[in-house]
This record gives structure tokens, sequence and C-alpha cells, in this order.
């Protein structure tokens, strides 16, 4: 099990983390924010179970799994799937997120929801959760020393949930520490967010990614090289390049298809019946799925914007489909409209985000699209 000595990268905050706990500086809230893959999770537990480990009666065991233990709760996204069909709350899902961790550890949001069979939910931390978890602070401690709450994707907390919670954060009973982790912290209420001491995660560096996956993975090194840079600072997409697995490669079909489609629907149209299909079979994913397309293709707009500028260097292979000539794409994508192509995704993920219509979001951000690649440059 991962221990603060043994993480890769982030070694300030490390080294931090055991000044703090020496000094028995610990604060009893803590908002770790962090983009996808930079590791906030794994380093979070580890700084749990050094924490536990500096108790004097934890001390007695320095090594335990920090996902078994009884004085660590971990709280994350759920919802009801074919086993649990009612008031789902993490307690019920914690077989799934010890294998989901100890076989993702720099997992995100949308592994950890097909892992658990909801990815056409949107999970949340509701305040069913946030009962149970008042319910065991209110027991003593098992070993007699902290007591200790990890919060996954503290955005997903509701109002509700976030509300209920409010007074215990701020005035948590004796050594009880919380430890929250969010991607957007901009998602969590002024009131939760105030009450937590900021601690920034920054993305990993390529050195930190590159010799990981030569150690983890015995990989050569230049081909660890590349996929460093291309993961730009997220471990996960970099695991997801090594087993060439990653949804992107979905998503890359997806989009190709969908873009020259588009392109063609002015004078062709078959075209226009192949948009009506192509909206069709994409609102039949999940809605985690879509979201998460929804922002690959922001990416790739911008990597295509860039390379039509020529600002080559912050453009990391976006694209690996078959016959599709990203430099000719690229040629389309520009001052004229990136603008009006970003808000129409924007706006259509904000859409599904909502649960509104699949069907007919994706049907008129198609032909939005349709429109927009046909514009001029300015």
């Amino acid at each position: 099990m991962m221990q603060l000595e043994n993480l890769f990268g982030h070694d300030a905050l490390r080294e931090q983390f055991r000044k703090d706990i020496a000094a028995g500086r610990v604060p009893h809230a803590q908002l770790f924010v962090g983009a996808e893959g930079s590791g906030a999770l794994p380093l979070v537990i580890a700084y749990a179970q050094t924490l536990m480990r500096s108790t004097s009666k934890g001390n007695k065991r320095n090594t335990f799994d920090p996902l078994r233990h009884p004085d660590i709760h971990f709280v994350f996204p759920v919802a009801t799937n074919d086993k649990v069909k009612k008031h789902p709350v993490s307690s019920l899902f914690l077989e799934s997120w010890r294998k989901f961790f100890k076989t993702q550890p720099y997992g995100n949001l949308f592994d950890w929801y097909q892992e658990i069979g909801v990815e056409n939910k949107q999970g949340q931390i509701g305040v069913d959760e946030a009962q149970d978890i008042i319910k065991s602070l209110g027991l003593k401690s098992y070993e007699g020393g902290y007591k200790i709450v990890i919060i996954w994707m503290a955005e997903k907390l509701n109002a509700a949930a976030s509300n209920k919670l409010l007074k215990l954060i701020e005035e948590p009973p004796a050594q009880t520490v919380f430890l929250l982790i969010a991607e957007d912290d901009g998602l969590i209420l002024d009131t939760i967010r105030s009450r937590c001491q900021y601690v920034q995660v920054a993305p990993l560096s390529q050195t930190d990614i590159l010799n990981a996956l030569v150690d983890q993975y015995q990989i050569d090194k230049s081909l660890a090289q590349r996929i460093a840079v291309q993961a730009q600072g997220n471990f996960n997409k970099a695991a997801d390049l090594v087993y060439n697995d990653s949804e992107e490669q979905l998503f890359d079909t997806w989009f190709v298809q969908w873009v020259r489609a588009a392109f063609s629907a002015k004078q062709k149209k078959s075209a226009v019946n192949e948009l009506m299909q192509w909206s069709l079979e994409i609102s039949k994913t999940g809605r985690e799925t879509q979201k998460r397309f929804i922002h690959y293709c922001l990416h790739v707009f911008r990597q295509a914007m860039l390379k039509n500028y020529g600002i080559n260097q912050l453009v990391f292979d976006p694209l690996r489909a078959d016959k599709f000539n990203f430099d000719n794409f690229a040629t389309f994508i520009h001052e004229g409209n990136v603008d009006a192509i970003r808000d129409a995704l924007e706006t259509a993920h904000v859409h599904v985000s909502r649960n509104g219509n699949p069907k007919i979001i994706w049907t008129d951000l198609s032909f939005a699209l349709t429109r927009f690649m046909h514009k001029k440059a300015l």
C-alpha cells in the first residue's frame, strides 16, 4: 500500500505533511485540489496512513491497509445500480472502492462509474451520506487516535449534504480530520471551502511520469518519454496510453465520423442522414460518457486552432484515427468559428448535465457544427 515515502512526485507537499504531523500541526479540515491524474487521491490516502501511524496506539502497527482501517472513512459519489436499488451510500460500495483504488489509483470519476455500473447516471454525495458520516464520527475511535474522513470528488456534495456537514467540518470532534479532494473547487459551496485549508496538488511533471512508467511498466525509456509528453501531467492518461485502452481511442473514431459528416452535410443529403444517425448513437451512451466526449472535443478543437496558427509545441498528437489528415482539418478551425464551436459544446455539456434529451442535444449540436465549419476566417 502506498505511503508518503514511496509515492512519486509532489516532493515538497510530502515533506510538508511529514513536518506538520511531527509538529502536531494537522488542520482539522483540508481541501486538496488537483486535476485528473495528478495523484491527489493516493497522496491523501498516504497522508492519512502516515497520520494514523503517528498516534501512540496506531504506531504499534506500522503496516496496515488504510482502505480497511476502521478509523479511516471513505466517501465518494455513488448512484443506484443493479445491486443497490435505493439510498446509495459509500459504505455499500466499499469492496468496489477497494478494487478500484488498487487497480486504478489515479483513476477518474468516469472510471469509477464504470466500476460500479452507473455510467448512465450522475453520481452524487447526498444527505444520506452526510448522515452516515455523522453517525460514524459519533463512535469512539477504534485505536484511540485520529478519525479521518476522506471525501473524494467533493464537488459532488449536493447542497443538502453540504449544509448538513457544515457545522461538523467547522467544529469536528477531537482528533477528527476531514480530507476533501476535488478537481474543480469552484463547484463546492463557499461555506465548505472557507472552512478548509486549501492545498493545491499540481500536475505531475514529465520527469515524474517518465520515471514512474519505466519503474512500474518496464517500458522503453524513449516510449515512456513520448507518453509522458502526451499525458500532460495526467498519470491516468499515461497508464491508458501504455495499455492502449483509453476511451479516447473510441472518441477519436466518433470525432472523425462527426466532423466528416458535418463538413459534407452542406453539399450531400446523405451526410445529413449520417449526422442524424451519429447523433442517435451518441445519445444512447451514458451521460458521463457524453460529458467526457464533449471535453475531448473541446481539447481537439483547441489543438486544431493551435496547429492552424503554427503553435506546434503545444500540439500533443490529439488524433490517432486512420486516414484522417489533422493538418488539413486544422485549417478549418480559426478565430472566425472557434469561439462559436466552444460555446456550443459547453452549452451541450450543461444540457447533458441537467438531464436534457440527449437526442435533441446532439442533433442540435451537429447541425450547429455544420454551420460553424464553413465559416470564413476573420
